[in-house]
């Protein structure tokens, strides 16, 4: 999952990045109004949390523009202005969701999950395939009855490959839905986070290497080459 973090005040938008990181979730800043369009024109998130008393360009304007625009994002309009007449408001511009400050961590946390689940077809909250069962909600990974010990990179990767079914996933597609566009991670990252999630995985391999056309989950008995890699692909 993906979120876009719209807030002027430095220390709350590091901290609430800082939880959601920590949660497995990636998730980019942007200080301002304009800031969160230039994003947006770039890069696809599942959930916005936008604060509504942005300077230069209101949130208010920007939520107005996303919903023009028909994107796939969901809004939480994250504001100080609590009254009832406040959130009719903002949910009447179109935003998804309404959370007054101060908010606890754990209710924002809960509201941000919930909308990416309305940002995506819908799947069950957990995820099996070839002996591995995912839950979304608890963040717990097991195979085979074996509960492992994931990386926060590692279970976003692992998310991401079995909400595709078997299909295919790219190593662009990974970077974008996993990694941080304000980051310096490269294609390496993506091989070095499958190398230790297969491990972490044991043995048949599971994830499965296909050249030129990135990664999946196979049915225990995939092949992969030698260094984990495929030809042409990150």
């Amino acid at each position: 999952m993906r979120v876009l973090v719209v807030e002027d005040e430095e220390f709350l938008a590091e901290m609430i990045a800082e939880g959601l990181r920590r949660d497995a979730v990636a998730v980019d800043i942007a200080p301002d109004g304009r800031a969160a369009l230039e994003r947006l024109r770039f890069g696809a998130y599942d959930v916005m949390i936008l604060d509504r008393d942005l300077p230069g360009l209101h949130g208010d304007e920007v939520c107005r523009r996303v919903v023009a625009l028909r994107l796939l994002t969901r809004i939480l309009m994250l504001t100080a202005a609590g009254t009832v007449r406040d959130r009719v408001a903002g949910l009447g511009l179109g935003a998804d969701d309404y959370l007054t400050k101060p908010f606890a961590y754990d209710e924002l946390l809960a509201r941000v999950l919930a909308l990416g689940r309305r940002a995506r077809p819908a799947l069950p909250p957990v995820l099996e395939r070839a002996g591995l069962t995912l839950d979304t909600a608890r963040r717990q990974v097991c195979r085979d009855g074996r509960f492992l010990s994931l990386s926060r990179k590692e279970f976003a990767v692992l998310e991401s490959l079995l909400r595709a079914e078997g299909a295919v996933v790219s190593g662009e597609d990974l970077i974008e839905e996993v990694w941080e566009a304000d980051t310096s991670y490269r294609t390496n990252a993506v091989r070095v986070t499958l190398s230790k999630l297969r491990t972490k995985l044991g043995a048949p391999p599971v994830i499965e290497t296909v050249p030129g056309a990135g990664y999946r989950i196979g049915d225990g008995g995939g092949h992969q080459s030698p260094d984990g890699r495929g030809s042409g692909t990150p």
